[in-house]
């Protein structure tokens, strides 16, 4: 358990948070969220005791053992990597090490003997003799071949070296588990895998994710930081969500009764507390969501962009047709025999090797050249793209977002396009910086400000959450499901593969598989197929 007791925090003179009480109790999951620059990655290093509190305490039974994912690439290269998933249980790691040594003496003397049976007990004690099966499920349950144990850690890309990072973290069955943004470079076998992993575990799991379909998955409450507070909810993360803005929504209209208020919430709380869990920490969630009452649930302070796309036209018949398309890059063939036509309200998700998927749509934008096959745009068709790289829209560009958006815009005046990047939550001075010194936040939003003016009745958007946080990505959600026109996607992020498609297309090197569904069912079709083989 760990108890956290009027906790504050200043940093920089800046408070982060104040008077947060908080425990945190085995067998369940706490998403933390919260703005970028909240402070949940403080957070998480004074729970693990890198910095110390203004106030207040953090109390954790010397006795429990805590892992925490670091994302430092390169502070094992010294080591192979089943030394490195080993160390997760340092005290393990370090009998091993001692072990070795001492059965390596060529002068074995009678206090060495009695000390190697003192750490040959702690050893078993401690899973020893399972140390290192253990640790090639968890590197092959996250995609990695079992051979690559006893490889350099240095040898390895930095995506491996993630995964690795990883199962260090989840090593030995600490107590208590922290991990910073651990979906990051998985791919959907390896998150499932981890999701399996933490839904049932006995300890104590806190996670940062901008995953919200893997927050959903495994979180039995959200610890939401906002306010300067710590507040935490009972729940996933799609229950705060709704219940927060379903909260504001209510808070606004004033003309509304208070039992009216109550009463939809009280319907609100029951629908999600009949939802299933795979997780066994199921019933005793639906009964402490019984008990909440309006006081206890969220509301946020946080903005969101508005993302929405209004089409100028709407499109004929004729929409996209693909005849065969081939291309490959430095000798590899990233795709061929690819054809597929797409009709109205086609909002069409690729799947498979994203720098295949990029080159696609490059062709179809028409920036690059296929090597063979053709098509063909129906004449009522504007288009509007969102690249995965977006350089080249912001490189050695120095006029500022106002002047860089203009030329898009049929009304040009600023009064307009300060309320469009108002809407992207740019304000104040804000229009009037220098598009080659934003974030990469602020330039995806500035790129979807952009794709707003066209009025297209036709969007291709590759890889559009990168640089995001959950606000932002849950607003281009929003607005690609709300969209009445035709979409091409490619996307890390699930829920927004699974709620805005109605069409899956997987590309492959020799062709493409095309299922008309949702993403979920798409997988469940796959999986079956592969059970089968």
């Amino acid at each position: 358990m760990i108890t956290v007791n009027n906790l504050s925090f200043n940093f920089g003179g800046q408070l982060l948070f104040k008077n947060v009480d908080l425990k945190f109790t085995p067998g369940n999951c706490y998403g933390v969220i919260g703005a970028n620059g909240a402070g949940k990655t403080t957070f998480f290093k004074l729970l693990c005791g890198e910095l110390e509190p203004t106030t207040g305490s953090i109390e954790i039974s010397e006795k429990v053992r805590m892992s925490v994912l670091r994302q430092d690439h390169f502070a094992f290269d010294a080591y192979t990597v089943l030394d490195t998933v080993i160390m997760g249980n340092r005290r393990l790691y370090d009998i091993m090490k001692e072990k070795d040594a001492i059965y390596a003496k060529e002068d074995f003397s009678d206090e060495d003997g009695i000390r190697a049976a003192e750490l040959e007990g702690e050893f078993a004690e401690l899973g020893g003799w399972e140390a290192e099966s253990d640790a090639s499920k968890m590197i092959q349950g996250l995609g990695l071949p079992e051979s690559v144990l006893e490889s350099p850690m240095s040898a390895l890309r930095d995506s491996d070296k993630v995964k690795v990072l990883l199962a260090r973290a989840l090593f030995g069955n600490p107590d208590i588990i922290l991990l910073d943004e651990p979906t990051n470079g998985l791919d959907l076998a390896a998150v499932r895998w981890l999701e399996d992993f933490l839904s049932d575990y006995f300890g104590t799991v806190l996670v940062i994710s901008h995953d919200r379909h893997f927050l959903n998955n495994v979180c039995t409450n959200i610890v939401d930081i906002d306010y300067n507070g710590i507040k935490m909810y009972v729940g996933n993360y799609e229950f705060w969500y709704e219940s927060s803005q379903l909260i504001q929504r209510l808070t606004k209209a004033q003309n509304k009764k208070n039992e009216e208020k109550i009463r939809e919430l009280q319907e609100f709380i029951s629908r999600f507390s009949a939802n299933k869990s795979k997780s066994r920490q199921a019933t005793s969630r639906r009964k402490l969501l019984d008990k909440l009452t309006v006081q206890e649930l969220p509301a946020s302070s946080r903005r969101y962009p508005y993302i929405g796309f209004e089409m100028d036209r709407v499109a004929g018949k004729d929409i996209l047709f693909v005849n065969d398309l081939a291309k490959s890059e430095n000798g590899v063939q990233l795709f061929s025999n690819v054809s597929f036509t797409v009709c109205k309200e086609d909002k069409i998700a690729f799947v498979g090797n994203e720098l295949a998927i990029t080159a696609l749509f490059r062709v179809l934008m028409e920036e690059t050249e296929p090597d063979s096959g053709s098509f063909k745009w129906g004449i009522s068709i504007t288009k509007s793209y969102f690249p995965h790289d977006n350089t080249a829209y912001f490189e050695g560009h120095t006029e500022n977002m106002l002047d860089w958006m203009r030329p898009c815009s049929k009304d040009q005046t600023e009064t307009y396009l300060r309320g469009m990047l108002g809407r992207m939550l740019f304000s104040g001075d804000a229009p009037y910086k220098q598009v080659c010194v934003l974030s990469g936040g602020e330039k995806v939003r500035c790129m979807f400000a952009r794709m707003m003016l066209f009025g297209s009745n036709f969007l291709i958007v590759d890889q559009p959450t990168d640089h995001l946080d959950l606000e932002s990505i849950t607003a281009v959600n929003n607005g690609l499901r709300d969209f009445k026109g035709n979409l091409l996607l490619s996307s890390h992020d699930y829920e927004i593969v699974n709620t805005v498609a109605n069409r899956i297309i997987e590309l492959r090197p020799d062709g493409i598989t095309d299922f008309s569904g949702t993403y979920e069912e798409f997988l469940a079709k796959k999986e079956a197929a592969e059970m089968q083989e």
